[in-house]
């Protein structure tokens, strides 16, 4: 969170100046946006994907929709958003990363998904779009890494159209307190190691395992929604509250 009076932030665990978070989290994912998707795959055992899908499956979008699919990186989520837009909708796939949004370009564009795309480099925390352009909005993996989520959701709020709705997937609070202990040795012990081997990069992956416990809980999460001016906003755990799902409209 960002502290106003100091002008700091987190970093992980480590604090630093607001103005220098963007840079080092940019820093970061050009270093392993080549490597991001086997490490999602190796970090979650897979289950990244089943999470993705269930997340797409329950955004509430018509054929002919215009989403916004926030931090979008390597277009795992605007590749499954596609068939459910249609050919009279379309997708933005957004990112403030550049090395990531070129890997998600190439990759669509190696597997010939063309139509209906569009790649915009952006910050969420100022969206370079007009109010109320979009029918919903996506962002997976990517709030914890904003630098003012505050300012981030009051962006997305501007940008949807009445009715439209905002869906969230992010890393959350785990309420078992074994998992949780489980949780904790691999994601400081185990992570990082897999990291250094596959990536070359094992600062990156502590970080991203250190973000994760400083990203706001559920019901935190929920409420910063709220103050954003989000309406019927709600919740959904999976796998024990490792991940939730937070959904709101703009009313």
């Amino acid at each position: 969170m960002v502290d106003k009076e100091s002008n700091k932030t987190h970093f992980g665990f480590t604090e630093v100046a607001v103005e220098d978070k963007a840079r080092l989290v940019g820093e970061v994912f050009s270093s392993v946006a080549d490597s991001y998707d086997i490490m999602n795959d190796l970090m979650s055992f897979g289950v990244h994907r089943l999470w993705k899908r269930h997340f797409v499956r329950r955004v509430a979008i018509q054929p002919g929709a215009k989403v916004l699919d926030l931090a979008g990186g390597t277009g795992d989520i605007a590749r499954l958003l596609l068939p459910r837009v249609g050919n009279a909708g379309s997708v933005v796939l957004s990112d403030i990363n550049p090395e990531m949004l070129a890997v998600g370009r190439a990759r669509m564009e190696d597997q010939g998904i063309v139509k209906g795309l569009e790649y915009v480099l952006a910050n969420a925390e100022e969206l370079p779009f007009q109010d109320s352009s979009f029918d919903a909005i996506t962002i997976a993996f990517g709030l914890r890494n904003v630098t003012d989520k505050a300012a981030a959701l009051l962006e997305m709020h501007r940008v949807l159209k009445p009715g439209g709705q905002v869906n969230i997937l992010e890393f959350s609070q785990v309420k078992s307190k074994i998992m949780e202990r489980l949780y904790e040795q691999y994601s400081f012990s185990l992570l990082p190691k897999i990291g250094a081997i596959v990536a070359k990069d094992e600062d990156s992956y502590r970080y991203l395992a250190e973000s994760i416990r400083k990203h706001p809980d559920q019901e935190t999460l929920a409420n910063m929604l709220r103050d954003a001016g989000f309406k019927k906003v709600s919740y959904e755990n999976m796998t024990n509250g490792v991940v939730a799902i937070h959904r709101g409209y703009h009313v």
